[in-house]
């Protein structure tokens, strides 16, 4: 019974951040994905024109999000090993989160890729109002290709065969 009622909160939160996704995107599929800086968790800093060439994944995601948690304990098996031998990166950056707490949930958590850090939510302002998670596709030209709010199990099969489509 609580996997089902967890199953149907899940339906619920994905169908809710649907309904807001145009309401609260400043941007869509086909717009050129804005200019950011955003500086690493290890203090490196990434320029998004650096990685045109390659597709990207803008991962939102908070400390806090249960939802963006969930897909991030999944990220590194269903996303960046099945990816790794592709022109393909993954960019999660955190939403508002400090940089202390990001590192005691990358060590309760176990996650070593890179993540990134939006302590004032500048970057995420400059994609959306509210909402996470949220997840935006970037081809080899900078061209948003796909955006998902929400996570749900029922969501990520849609999320690889978009980015699949994009590293043939």
């Amino acid at each position: 019974m609580k996997k089902l009622l967890l199953s149907v909160l899940a339906l619920t939160v994905v169908f809710v951040a649907k309904a807001q996704t145009d309401e609260h995107t400043l941007v869509k599929v086909g717009d050129q994905v804005p200019e950011f800086k955003v500086k690493m968790f290890d203090g490196s800093e990434i320029d998004i024109k650096d990685l045109k060439g390659k597709t990207v994944l803008i991962n939102f995601w908070a400390t806090w999000c249960p939802y963006c948690v969930k897909e991030l304990d999944i990220a590194q098996k269903e996303i960046i090993d099945r990816f790794k031998d592709k022109n393909f990166v993954f960019l999660p950056i955190s939403r508002e989160d400090p940089i202390d707490k990001i590192e005691q949930f990358r060590k309760d958590k176990g996650h070593t890729f890179a993540m990134g850090t939006d302590f004032k939510r500048e970057i995420y302002s400059k994609f959306a109002v509210q909402t996470i998670p949220r997840n935006f596709l970037i081809d080899e030209t900078g061209k948003i290709v796909y955006i998902e709010t929400g996570y749900s199990d029922e969501v990520l099969p849609k999320l690889i065969a978009a980015i699949e489509k994009q590293v043939k």
